[in-house]
């Protein structure tokens, strides 16, 4: 058995990428937060606490504007949290509590005062979140069509959008954005907490193995019971998986990185309950 993890600092291809988004996105952002009367914050149930803006809701705070909580891929998990006001349970996939979540915002909306030059001017529903967590695919539940775009990898949507949600209400989806202070290209568990959630893809983390080290000090029974494998080491998890699924190399050898992706994948698919 050879010993793999250095737990050092690295890089991932995705670096260039997110510091262009550094510059561009959180811009697009504070767009989004001046221009909207409410804010939908799109959150992943199983990592509610993990896909939580704080830095955007303080923000949304200073600004007085509305916020609801939308809790996605709440089919994923057992364990959702409520203690968030107010806040609407969806599941994308399965078309559930979208008409909720419309009829919520419609209540909010009712409750705005607008100035009186303001008056018949349409609401403003701005739409954010970490990458990945399903807010173009909620954009297209909520307006009954597909108007904004989807992707599986993480930062699909490239600016703003306006799309009508009914003659009084305007959504605006934007980018999915991590916050500023977890741009980086050395933090490891950050870059762990990222593939986790899906705001980075397995196929664009630079150190896969490393991530489902990560995974293992968190989700280890349920990583455990999900591959039927007794073990407690994340090398020799992804050992006899590497095994099992034929990923090998010359010499017999596992492929670590294409059996870590494969992983991460899973996770990302959600096909390990949590």
């Amino acid at each position: 058995m050879r010993v793999r993890y250095s737990f050092s600092s690295r890089r991932t291809g995705n670096i260039a990428k997110m510091r262009k988004q550094k510059i561009k996105y959180p811009d697009l952002l504070q767009k989004v937060l001046t221009d909207s009367d409410i804010i939908l914050e799109v959150l992943d149930a199983r990592f509610i606490d993990d896909t939580r803006n704080l830095e955007l809701e303080e923000d949304i705070k200073k600004k007085g504007k509305r916020i609801i909580y939308v809790i996605n891929k709440s089919d994923l998990t057992k364990n959702t949290k409520k203690n968030l006001y107010p806040h609407v349970l969806v599941t994308c996939k399965d078309k559930k509590g979208i008409k909720e979540l419309r009829n919520k915002i419609k209540e909010v909306s009712k409750s705005i005062n607008k100035p009186l030059k303001e008056k018949f001017d349409k609401i403003i529903v701005g739409v954010i979140g970490y990458p990945n967590t399903g807010k173009s695919s909620l954009i297209n539940l909520l307006i009954g069509k597909k108007s904004a775009g989807t992707g599986s990898e993480a930062g699909f949507t490239k600016g703003l959008q306006k799309l009508k949600l009914t003659n009084e209400i305007t959504l605006i989806d934007s980018p999915g954005v991590i916050p500023k202070k977890e741009y980086t290209s050395s933090d490891s568990i950050a870059i762990s907490k990222h593939t986790k959630v899906g705001a980075r893809s397995f196929s664009q983390v630079k150190d896969p193995e490393l991530v489902v080290a990560e995974l293992m000090k968190e989700y280890q029974e349920q990583i455990k019971e999900h591959y039927k494998i007794e073990t407690e080491n994340p090398e020799e998890l992804i050992e006899e998986l590497g095994r099992k699924w034929n990923l090998l190399k010359k010499g017999n050898e596992v492929n670590f990185d294409q059996t870590a992706r494969k992983i991460l994948k899973d996770w990302q698919e959600g096909k390990i309950k949590i």
